[in-house]
């Protein structure tokens, strides 16, 4: 379901795009795939985890889409990792209601970017991966991934 955001309420939008800021997550990985051209499926990712249950099922009412669930530890899991949500829902909500911080924004804005680049299919080719790989780069801080950009890179030569 396609998100109107224009009817949600201001202070819940800029509530929750707040709470993004300080504790969500955007991402992308990489899957092996053996089934694929490059063996690789490429996939994006907006995600917060909170003891409390509360808020993240805010975001699942007013961004009408996700799942929650609760892992092992007592940690409940908010997340969105179906690409047509995240260009029809994510993106345009924190469009709207944005982040103040700088590392917020700049992860935000190369998420967009890999949503636009895998809307185009540019993770069909080996140009187009390592195009992503480059925007990836230093997401989260250069975050922890399951494969390297060296591993990625040797298997699409």
């Amino acid at each position: 379901m396609t998100l109107k955001v224009s009817n949600i309420p201001l202070n819940i939008g800029y509530y929750l795009a707040g709470f993004t800021d300080g504790e969500g997550s955007f991402n992308l990985s990489f899957r092996k795939r053996e089934d694929y051209a490059l063996p690789w499926k490429v996939s994006l990712c907006f995600n917060i985890s909170q003891r409390d249950k509360v808020i993240l099922t805010l975001f699942k009412i007013h961004l009408k889409c996700g799942t929650l669930r609760v892992r092992h530890d007592g940690v409940w899991y908010y997340e969105v990792n179906t690409f047509n949500a995240i260009i029809e829902n994510v993106i345009p909500f924190f469009d709207m209601f944005g982040f103040l911080s700088a590392k917020k924004k700049r992860d935000f804005n190369k998420f967009k970017q890999l949503a636009c680049l895998i809307k185009d299919k540019a993770h069909l080719t080996k140009e187009g991966v390592i195009e992503i790989i480059n925007i990836r780069k230093d997401m989260n801080d250069g975050g922890k991934c399951k494969y390297s950009d060296t591993e990625i890179l040797n298997s699409i030569h």
